[in-house]
């Protein structure tokens, strides 16, 4: 499984590079809403998501912003299923 480094990880997550940053070994990116139910909405999005992937994001959510961290436990490294995860949450924001 490839492990991706702050150097390889822009290239890797193409135009999603917009909304992520390395931070700590880790993806990392702060989405925020109008509101909380829309918040909340986005947050479901992403949960739907992460089960067909099986693969489930570290995440806070205050009010209207959502914080999401991205990292292969099992990997102790950020995988290709961050970067896979990390598009289609892209895709959403």
């Amino acid at each position: 499984m490839t492990q991706y480094t702050a150097e390889t990880i822009l290239a890797a997550l193409g135009k999603a590079s917009a909304h992520w940053r390395w931070e700590a070994d880790a993806l990392q990116a702060e989405f925020s809403f109008p509101d909380f139910k829309t918040a909340f909405a986005f947050m479901t999005q992403v949960a739907v998501i992460a089960e067909r992937l099986h693969h489930h994001p570290d995440w806070s959510n205050s009010y209207n912003t959502v914080i999401i961290r991205l990292r292969t436990h099992d990997q102790n490294a950020v995988t290709e299923l961050d970067i896979s995860l990390a598009k289609e949450i892209s895709v959403l924001a």
